[in-house]
């Protein structure tokens, strides 16, 4: 047996560090969500300073739920080429709470839009008499 056939060629060498763009862009970076789970699990009766393990763990739970509510929700919104918060809103139409929260929310976000609007064209008016 010759040490030849250990060492790898020149030729068969992989460059390190080259990964495509594709490759990289689905990685998640884990933690990522940590401080505001952990701050979540408190507020909701957990310890003030809950284990890294269960944190972790809730962490990876409510990603995958998130990832499979985007998948189903384009697998339904392909017919139309584009992906709109009632193809969301339609796979939870179910689960009333979770509905009313979102709904909630979306008018909560129409109103801040249009309240900064609203500042910006006061500001534009304030701008325009000095």
């Amino acid at each position: 047996m010759s040490n030849s056939s250990i060492v790898p060629s020149a030729s068969s060498k992989v460059k390190v560090g080259t990964a495509t763009p594709s490759d990289t862009s689905f990685k998640r970076k884990r933690g990522m969500f940590q401080k505001d789970l952990q701050h979540m699990m408190y507020g909701f009766g957990d310890d003030p300073n809950p284990l890294p393990e269960t944190v972790a763990l809730l962490e990876d739970i409510a990603v995958e739920y998130v990832t499979d509510l985007v998948h189903k929700s384009q697998d339904v919104a392909t017919k139309r080429g584009k992906l709109l918060t009632d193809d969301f809103l339609r796979l939870i139409r179910k689960d009333i709470p979770k509905r009313h929260r979102c709904q909630e929310l979306l008018s909560m976000n129409e109103e801040l839009k249009q309240a900064r609007k609203a500042f910006e064209v006061d500001e534009e008016k304030l701008a325009s008499t000095d």
